[in-house]
């Protein structure tokens, strides 16, 4: 496995990292198995392993918490808050990026995890109600006491990465030290800006969704219907094939796959290799849901694509083009409040 600094924090992390998203009832529910698949990949050589108190409504974290319980200090430990855990909260201020939610939800993901610090923090989306100055000044305190080694976002926009830096630097809070953007061959949208500018401001970059929520994998194929596991039914039209831009990403997936033969690798090792290869990525992150999943996920980390192969995706998915427009997680909000953008 190879290792990677991760921005200016000092800290090396695997370049293949386990995200846990399929962690309980969103994916694998026996919690033994999903122990082991923890296990798999720390013997595997992964030492980054992400989470997010969303995920399954806090089960997650509490798997994870039982896997490195005896093995905490060979894991660099990544988690994230900002959404409601119980799904279908509608209490206003159990959520987002304020100081009043993100010290409680700090609180309870230690608790989760079972262990006295957090290695990196992220703010899970960008949140238009809190002021960045309030979200960095409650994230510096818990840095300084000694809850969180290092803190970071998800999802954040180029100009937010920029603004966040800035209001750091000027405020004296701790600065955020990396990104954790979706990225894959059907998703390179942040290569026009989200990278350029990790790269500028020394960011560590840790991708999520290599194989585009299973896309990558070559199970979709052409005039076959999906099947709708629990998690694809919550976001079921990114697989809805009488939309568009899912109907484009069918065709380039029997595209992508000629390019997979003529490598002489499958389209997952393909999509994996793809995603390390960008010179700004840290760390991409793999979702398995079982111990084969990730075995195989795993065996990518030996793969190099030549200029051939990455070419050839270039010419099938352009250079910051995502092809389905309902791949983007996050909308700034004045493309998706109306009266943000006309005079009344």
């Amino acid at each position: 496995m190879e290792y990677r600094v991760l921005g200016r924090t000092g800290v090396s992390v695997s370049a293949f990292a386990l995200g846990t998203l399929h962690l309980g009832a969103w994916g694998n529910g026996d919690h033994d198995d999903a122990v082991r698949l923890v296990h798999t990949a720390l013997d595997a050589g992964i030492n980054l392993i992400d989470t997010a108190d969303q995920y399954s409504e806090g089960e997650a974290e509490r798997i994870v918490g039982k896997a490195i319980r005896g093995r905490r200090d060979e894991v660099v430990l990544a988690t994230k808050g900002h959404f409601p855990v119980q799904r279908g909260d509608r209490d206003p201020n159990r959520r987002g990026n304020s100081r009043r939610w993100l010290t409680r939800a700090v609180e309870d993901s230690l608790r989760r995890l079972g262990t006295d610090r957090i290695d990196l923090y992220q703010v899970h989306r960008p949140d238009p109600s809190t002021d960045i100055d309030e979200t960095l000044s409650v994230l510096s305190d818990l840095v300084r006491a000694g809850k969180i080694m290092a803190i970071g976002t998800s999802d954040f926009p180029a100009e937010q990465l920029v603004e966040a830096q800035w209001v750091a630097d000027r405020r004296n809070h701790v600065p955020f030290r990396t990104e954790q953007p979706p990225y894959s061959v059907f998703v390179r949208g942040i290569e026009a800006d989200v990278l350029p500018t990790a790269r500028k401001y020394g960011l560590g970059v840790l991708t999520w969704s290599p194989l585009n929520s299973g896309w990558l994998t070559g199970r979709f194929r052409r005039g076959e219907p999906i099947e709708l596991t629990e998690f694809r039914r919550v976001v079921a039209h990114k697989f809805d094939l009488e939309l568009p831009g899912n109907r484009r990403k069918i065709e380039a997936v029997e595209s992508l796959l000629a390019v997979a033969e003529e490598a002489g690798i499958s389209l997952t090792h393909l999509a994996l290799a793809f995603a390390a290869n960008h010179p700004a990525v840290t760390s991409v992150l793999l979702g398995p849901r079982t111990i084969e999943q990730l075995t195989d996920q795993l065996d990518a980390a030996g793969v190099r694509l030549d200029d051939a192969a990455l070419d050839r995706i270039d010419e099938i998915v352009p250079p910051g083009v995502t092809l389905n427009p309902a791949d983007v997680d996050y909308r700034r909000p004045a493309l998706t409040d109306p009266g943000l953008r006309r005079r009344r």
